[in-house]
């Protein structure tokens, strides 16, 4: 058993239920995805450059990634209906469990001037999404094997009814958020 999931059943859902007011266990907000999404402008003309996306996107979830495709041709960008554009991997269960706990604890305190992450990135739903500006700072990474340094964007999706109710749930699982 993952020890981000064991301290969430076993501190943070009675705190939650208690400090949020709740009626029933079952309202405890609790996450139910991470989706990590690298987008690739330059696949277009580079096609090594999503092969290269989709090996660092691997070895940081230790999941294969889906290459997703644009849904419409876009004249100004040079974009056309069904071509490959970016690579995402969605976690659940103890996948979904252990990457939180390497996000908090591992990756987002070797981020260089780190002061925390915004708290007004949620999205009105309850899910919160973190964009981080290169793949280096995931330790599974190795410098000399980059070809380019890219950013991806890190999606957690809860069942929290409101943005108060994930940020509590974020808070307490160990996110750090900046203050003031």
């Amino acid at each position: 058993m993952n020890r981000m999931k064991e301290r969430y059943q076993k501190e943070i859902v009675p705190a939650l239920y208690q400090s949020l007011g709740l009626t029933n266990v079952m309202q405890v907000p609790v996450p139910k995805k991470v989706v990590v999404n690298i987008g690739l402008g330059e696949a277009m003309d580079n096609p090594k450059a999503l092969e290269a996306a989709v090996s660092d996107l691997s070895q940081i979830t230790g999941q294969k990634p889906i290459v997703t495709k644009a849904r419409k041709s876009i004249a100004n960008f040079k974009l056309r209906e069904g071509r490959a554009i970016g690579a995402k991997v969605t976690l659940r269960g103890e996948r979904m469990w252990a990457f939180i706990d390497r996000l908090f604890n591992i990756v987002l305190p070797r981020v260089r001037d780190f002061r925390g992450v915004s708290p007004d990135a949620f999205d009105g739903r309850g899910n919160y999404t973190l964009g981080l500006r290169e793949q280096l700072i995931f330790p599974e990474i190795e410098y000399d094997k980059i070809d380019k340094i890219r950013g991806m964007e890190i999606t957690i999706v809860t069942n929290a009814p409101s943005d108060d109710q994930a940020a509590a749930l974020l808070q307490m699982l160990g996110m750090p958020f900046r203050k003031g």
